[in-house]
């Protein structure tokens, strides 16, 4: 779809408020040579964030042989950002000020059997709530709440189109939020949450290709190529989960056999263990969580069963990954979510293991894989960079002072 002139403008926009944020405080010459936009484009932007109260002047710097650069930095009080990450076994909000500094956090338990889009949207309400409450902020200062939800949506109609996991089709997520939340959304998925994170502030900053590995109940890969977001013609791109990894393998929730989700997945990771040993009593049958802890302690206790199963995992995934690495040649894959959190390097041992039996040397050579370095939820922050992204589209339409109720459209990047 071609690009107007306001979405250059708002791209731009976002991007050197990206760059403030992150190497806050910086002078307009160095936003003007990290964006690669003219002096005279970033002092206009400058002037239009700084309207908008969300950076301030902070000073000069000297500068060689001539007068002061002047020096600005994000006004961390200027706004107040949700992020809302929905997975298949919680509801997991964080606030954030204008510096991305988490202010207050609150979680919502799913049980299974608790995915119908009412009670998903309750959860999402009640946590949302919470953490407006706990921050203390006015609901004036908040800028809007990024909505990340498993699967196949439309950022441009607020709608869910396909979570195989929970069987929801086309639902109008964003219309049943609305009805309990008076600020502006914005709809993405994990994947791209994930690595809109990695991309400002963990392993995939100053990469201009990078693979983000998302491991958790369901299991996807957020694309960084020629330094953006991927998302691909329908906002599909990343569901490498759902590619086959086994010919006539285990059946997936998506109606196919054999997806590199099936077998790495944390349902999958149980599967492997109760066929591995159907007795252990590492395995929680109706607690994923339990069950991927159980293996992370076993692992530290060297339990030959652990081991096993997590080297069985990282045989499956380190074949998957190999295939990203021939097909996109990326500087960095950036394994992330909570699965590969909780099991941490041991994990990611194997996996490096496994991929270099089966990539190509050369792009291998090329790639480093790395565990997440984000200590909090990538996928809040993700999802608040998309609330900030869309704070700013809208530009010049509305005042410092008031926020529009309601947002139908998504962020551009």
């Amino acid at each position: 779809m071609k690009r107007t002139s306001r979405d250059i403008r708002t791209a731009n926009r976002y991007e050197v408020l990206r760059q403030i944020i992150a190497t806050s405080p910086t002078s307009r010459q160095e936003l003007a040579a990290a964006t690669g936009l003219s002096l005279a484009t970033v002092a206009t932007l400058v002037g239009e964030l700084l309207d908008l109260r969300m950076i301030t002047e902070v000073g000069f710097e000297d500068s060689a042989g001539g007068r002061p650069r002047g020096l600005v930095a994000v006004n961390a009080s200027g706004g107040a950002l949700i992020g809302v990450d929905i997975a298949e076994t919680y509801v997991h909000v964080e606030l954030f000020d204008l510096g991305l500094t988490v202010l207050a956090r609150a979680e919502e338990d799913m049980r299974p059997g608790e995915s119908r889009p009412e009670q998903v949207v309750g959860h999402v309400a009640a946590a949302v709530g919470s953490v407006v409450a706990q921050a203390g902020v006015e609901a004036a200062r908040v800028l809007g709440v990024g909505v990340s939800v498993p699967g196949q949506v439309d950022r441009t109609t607020g709608i869910a189109e396909y979570a195989p996991n929970w069987d929801w089709h086309d639902v109008p997520l964003l219309d049943l939020l609305s009805e309990h939340i008076a600020y502006p959304l914005y709809l993405d998925n994990p994947l791209r949450a994930c690595a809109v994170a990695e991309l400002w502030f963990g392993a995939a900053r100053g990469h201009g290709d990078a693979v983000v590995v998302n491991l958790g109940t369901g299991v996807g890969a957020g694309l960084v190529l020629g330094s953006g977001l991927h998302r691909g013609v329908s906002n599909s791109a990343g569901e490498w989960g759902h590619t086959t990894l086994v010919l006539d393998g285990r059946l997936c929730h998506c109606g196919n056999h054999g997806c590199v989700e099936t077998y790495v997945g944390a349902p999958g990771i149980m599967l492997n263990l109760r066929e591995l040993s159907p007795q252990s009593p590492l395995l929680h049958p109706e607690d994923q969580t339990a069950t991927i802890d159980a293996l992370a302690r076993g692992v530290a206790a060297h339990d030959p069963v652990a081991v096993k199963v997590v080297r069985d995992t990282a045989r499956y995934l380190g074949a998957g990954i190999s295939d990203l690495v021939n097909l996109l040649n990326p500087e960095v894959v950036v394994l992330s979510s909570w699965v590969a959190g909780r099991l941490g390097e041991p994990l990611l041992n194997e996996v490096r293991d496994a991929v270099a039996r089966h990539a190509l040397r050369r792009p291998l050579a090329a790639t480093e894989i790395v565990l997440s370095p984000i200590p909090t939820d990538p996928v809040c922050l993700g999802a608040a960079t998309f609330a900030l992204e869309g704070s700013l589209q809208s530009v010049g339409q509305r005042s410092a002072k008031r926020i529009p109720a309601r947002s139908r459209t998504g962020p551009s990047s």
